[in-house]
């Protein structure tokens, strides 16, 4: 049972993670396909989108799985399969809804965005791609239910297909769509970009279809649980949604996070720029921030958290038998775990900014000075997402709805000011404070409900920030000599300087790493069995 569960564990996680590849990737094709003028449409309906989806889905499946498991386990089958059955109702319901919200308030935003008419943009433009967008929303919450209940069965395998496939086949409409458009139909780009975001409802078809193929193979087995069904428990709707809803808050908020200070910044970005006589580069310069470099930067949080979170569930383990010191041990070594992948990640990221943004969007020297100084704020992306989960493992998560709410509070009252003072720059440094708070707030919950003292990581933290140094000593050297024969505004030479610097880079990280046994320490038996099978075939 415990192999099936890690095997699954396994392939879900692979899955998010191809997914998330692919969603990274396809922005270097569209970025030439559109220019600059479609990247900031594009954004434009891109941030609202999120919001709408990280509320009506965030969380869903998880808790959709954590409620059926927990009936399956006492073999009350038919519990889930009723939550299931009203559950689709529902969310079609609530999807139809968030698609009513976001296509009639599209005019709304556009003018929230677009506060006078002088931008390149015209708010006509942002109304028709938020409108595109919108239909996605009557699909994906209802997508989101089926992936949780083949997850509450332990099988993972729909949901990390589906996923794929929802991914190729959005990217794959919106590249061809786009191309089309504009090279073949000769079209316009709003065109072009309307057929960009209705891919996602396109993606999401896609994937529907792969989830209705698992539920008719699935079926029989299904429905032969039922035969076992003891029928013992009698658990009302009411109390079913009650139950979801509480497990689901957690994951909203931290889902609704990052597309919320985007927001603030797509929502004030424009004025503040416009105020101090730039208004005819903040179209663009939001767009470089906000689409562009966020979607760099967003890459060294994804590789932490998906590892850190993976220990969460021992951390709540331990919090219930009342074990302190095994409380201790898993917040140590998620702390750790966290900054050891997260911290180079990120530095290497903002040395390399240069040929970094030259692969994914070809030279630009402002994108370059945006992601150079956004890069390291992936750490505090990061750690919000962790010790918002910490909280709830602890179940102290009515302690995320106050910081993320002090957090967007300092990012909404810092933001304009800062924009005036520093121009985009200010955008990331209020973005900074916003989470820097947010996390203070969280770790002082950790520290006075779970009894936890931050000594040894502090300690092994300063370690980890020694090798850091040395790290980007070495990856600065071979950057600067790499760049006396090759050239950062060349997308082939952008690549090879990203290989010769990182290589070296982490190379001496991993080296100093194991020299002071810390990697043993953070990731022990896993990196014994590797060095075993490496010996062994040596």
């Amino acid at each position: 049972m415990q192999s099936k569960l890690l095997r699954g564990t396994f392939i879900l996680t692979l899955g998010t993670f191809i997914s998330k590849l692919l969603g990274l990737f396809y922005v270097i094709p569209f970025a030439r396909i559109v220019g600059e003028t479609g990247t900031v449409l594009y954004q434009y309906s891109y941030v609202p989108y999120t919001i709408f989806i990280s509320l009506a889905t965030a969380g869903v499946p998880l808790a959709v799985a954590k409620f059926i498991s927990k009936y399956n386990a006492m073999e009350e089958y038919a519990v889930g399969r009723r939550l299931f059955k009203s559950g689709l109702v529902v969310m079609l319901g609530t999807g139809m809804a968030a698609f009513l919200i976001l296509y009639l308030s599209a005019p709304i935003v556009a003018d929230i965005i677009i506060a006078d008419h002088d931008k390149q943009t015209n708010p006509r433009d942002i109304v028709t791609v938020i409108r595109a967008v919108s239909f996605a929303l009557i699909i994906i919450p209802f997508m989101s239910l089926i992936r949780g209940f083949f997850q509450g069965h332990q099988s993972m395998g729909p949901s990390a297909v589906s996923q794929v496939v929802e991914q190729v086949v959005r990217i794959a409409f919106l590249l061809a769509g786009a191309f089309i458009v504009l090279n073949v139909m000769e079209g316009e780009i709003v065109t072009a970009i309307s057929i960009a975001t209705f891919s996602a409802f396109v993606g999401g078809l896609g994937s529907l279809f792969v989830l209705f193929w698992y539920w008719y193979k699935r079926k029989p087995h299904l429905d032969e649980l039922l035969l076992q069904d003891k029928g013992s428990v009698q658990v009302s709707l009411k109390d079913m949604y009650k139950e979801i809803l509480i497990y689901s808050i957690p994951f909203i908020l931290v889902g609704i996070a990052n597309p919320l200070f985007q927001w603030i910044d797509t929502m004030t970005f424009n004025r503040a720029m416009t105020s101090i006589g730039l208004g005819s580069i903040s179209e663009r310069e939001l767009a470089k921030l906000s689409f562009n470099t966020h979607k760099l930067v967003i890459i060294p949080v994804s590789l932490a958290t998906a590892f850190s979170l993976t220990l969460v569930p021992s951390i709540t383990q331990a919090f219930i038998s009342k074990d302190q010191k095994g409380v201790n041990k898993q917040l140590n070594q998620t702390f750790q775990v966290l900054m050891f992948i997260t911290l180079p990640a990120a530095l290497g990221l903002s040395l390399l900014a240069e040929p970094a943004y030259t692969v994914f969007y070809g030279p630009n020297a402002s994108g370059t000075d945006i992601l150079q100084l956004y890069a390291p704020v992936a750490v505090l992306f990061a750690l919000y997402s962790v010790t918002a989960a910490i909280l709830q493992g602890i179940d102290e998560q009515k302690f995320t709805i106050l910081s993320l709410l002090v957090g967007i509070l300092v990012k909404l009252s810092l933001n304009i000011p800062f924009i005036k003072m520093f121009e985009t720059d200010g955008a990331i440094y209020a973005t900074a404070l916003g989470y820097g708070v947010a996390i203070g707030i969280n770790l002082v919950v950790i520290k006075i409900f779970s009894g936890y003292r931050f000594r040894l990581v502090l300690r092994r933290g300063l370690l980890i920030v020694i090798f850091n140094v040395f790290m980007i000593l070495v990856a600065a050297l071979v950057y600067y000599l790499a760049t006396m024969v090759l050239s950062p505004k060349s997308e082939i030479h952008s690549i090879i300087i990203i290989l010769l610097s990182a290589v070296a880079g982490a190379g001496i990280y991993v080296y100093l790493s194991f020299k002071t046994r810390l990697i043993y320490f953070l990731f022990g038996e896993r990196v014994e069995r590797i060095m075993k099978k490496v010996k062994l075939r040596g």
